[in-house]
């Protein structure tokens, strides 16, 4: 059968789309090179996610360039795209299928479509049925994925590393969160209450890990496991640790403060960072993996959580973290860590008041160049 050069395209290749924006810039530089009037495209897919609802592509002619805008519960599927498209010109929209998420389709004219280019476009809505099916499964598998496992794990997942026993040597910097005394509090305390405190305190953690650049890797119970990669400098990577953790102890302090005036007790935690090589990868049984992040690394910066009740802080940093940093640190000496060979230095935030404890200080971590005090 004799097609339409972008018909043709939809039937043989836009299946292998890598993407849904790579998908929606292709059929939209076909159809324009055909002479149909396009300002714009959009493309809108729903994903099954605790908070997305919906990712819609929006497309640009003139440029090429291709934006991704994300829609959230109480949104209507679409939209995001139909609001920009409406910026652009006369605008022509397919709900491709029939079911209430299904992908939809449109696209923004230079000047109003007459009846043949409307034809053409409905064509290319059927034609692309088929495609956009494959690249909406693709896509919700991937909003589940990063729901469950985090984004640099679900990529991994995705690209094939399911054997058991691979992975990959990462340079970061660690974060270990946990709640305190919380088995005491839960025994005590209604199920939804529970439920309801471990949401709040998650989303602290994640919400600032997330902001910072970095990625949860594990809720352990009531605890956190978070990395901080190197993608450019070590100390780029341990600068936005240290933020992370200045914003989770900020938010916690405003979410005590609410459960106070609620007649509900506060939530006492602790918090480590620490910088080092981990090993990232699948662990597990033969049919049942795991990916997660094992090493020396990472049983340091949990040991060194566990020391926060005893030293009466919150948050601990270790000398690898404060070797690359200038930030003013509170040093707290050498301390032995349960399993762990050599002593730590350890490291604190500065709080209010005790910024006179650090005048003329000159903080020596465990390596790397010294943390300077004030």
């Amino acid at each position: 059968m004799d097609l339409p050069a972008p018909l043709a395209w939809l039937v043989d290749e836009a299946g292998t789309s890598p993407s849904p924006e790579r998908f929606l810039a292709d059929l939209g530089s076909r159809l324009l090179s055909t002479g149909l009037p396009l300002a714009g495209g959009a493309l809108t897919l729903a994903v099954p996610h605790p908070i997305v609802t919906q990712r819609t592509w929006l497309w640009q002619a003139e440029t090429g360039a291709v934006i991704e805008a994300l829609g959230f519960a109480g949104t209507s599927l679409g939209q995001a795209g139909h609001d920009w498209l409406g910026g652009l010109g006369p605008i022509y929209e397919e709900t491709i299928g029939t079911a209430p998420d299904s992908p939809v389709l449109g696209w923004a004219g230079a000047q109003p479509f007459d009846p043949s280019a409307v034809d053409r476009l409905r064509q290319v809505a059927r034609f692309a049925a088929a495609p956009l099916a494959g690249l909406a499964a693709r896509a919700a598998l991937s909003a589940l994925l990063e729901a469950y496992l985090g984004r640099r794990s679900a990529a991994r997942v995705q690209d094939g590393a399911l054997r058991r026993s691979t992975g990959e040597t990462i340079r970061a910097a660690l974060l270990c969160a946990d709640l305190r005394d919380f088995t005491a509090l839960s025994e005590a305390t209604e199920p939804t209450a529970v439920i309801a405190a471990l949401d709040a305190w998650f989303d602290r953690v994640a919400g600032a890990v997330h902001a910072f650049g970095g990625e949860v890797l594990k809720f352990i119970g009531d605890g956190v496991l978070a990395i901080f990669p190197v993608t450019g400098t070590p100390a780029e990577a341990c600068e936005a640790a240290l933020r992370a953790v200045a914003a989770i102890r900020a938010g916690m302090a405003h979410l005590d403060a609410t459960r106070l005036t609620q007649g509900l007790p506060p939530l006492p935690f602790g918090t480590a960072l620490h910088f080092g090589d981990m090993l990232w990868g699948n662990i597990g049984a033969a049919d049942r993996l795991d990916f997660t992040a094992i090493g020396p690394a990472v049983n340091l910066v949990s040991r060194l959580e566990g020391l926060c009740k005893p030293l009466g802080r919150n948050v601990l940093i270790s000398g690898a973290v404060a070797a690359e940093t200038n930030m003013v640190l509170l040093p707290l000496g050498e301390h032995e860590l349960r399993g762990i060979v050599e002593p730590c230095v350890v490291f604190t935030l500065v709080e209010n008041g005790e910024e006179k404890k650090t005048a003329g200080l000159t903080m020596v971590p465990t390596s790397g160049s010294p943390s300077r005090g004030a």
